[in-house]
């Protein structure tokens, strides 16, 4: 996660990998992105198989989605249904932004196209939840 603020926070600088510093080349002056902020859930869209949800970068509002696929896998769950979506985007609410943001500054997304998180951009995450069976 990106939570830098400034050169005082050494700890977090420690937390950047190479690749996360190879990404961030448009950081200046010591100066760190901060993550996107929380904006509103706007829904679940049953056409796409989507939770639509927006974050901020300073005033601008990022439109997100996260796919039910990737929820399911986070989860653990295949039997969720339509009307349960939001209750489910609620209980991961935190890992979903944290990676939202993660990927909009990693892949220097546009603040004019949607940030769309697929199970592959948790594939690390899934691996580490999932019950380990013998």
């Amino acid at each position: 996660m990106i939570c830098c603020v400034g050169p005082q926070d050494l700890m977090c600088l420690k937390k950047l990998t190479s690749a996360d510093q190879l990404h961030n080349d448009f950081l200046q002056d010591g100066e760190f992105p901060m993550p996107l902020r929380r904006g509103e859930v706007q829904g679940f869209n049953f056409d796409r198989m989507v939770v639509e949800f927006t974050m901020l970068n300073q005033n601008m509002e990022i439109q997100c989605a996260i796919s039910t696929g990737a929820m399911d896998d986070l989860e653990g769950k295949r039997d969720v249904k339509p009307h349960q979506r939001l209750d489910q985007f609620m209980r991961l609410r935190e890992v979903i932004e944290e990676q939202a943001s993660r990927k909009f500054f990693e892949e220097q997304v546009s603040v004019h196209r949607p940030v769309v998180l697929r199970s592959n951009d948790f594939s690390i995450v899934a691996s580490i939840r999932r019950p380990h069976r013998s």
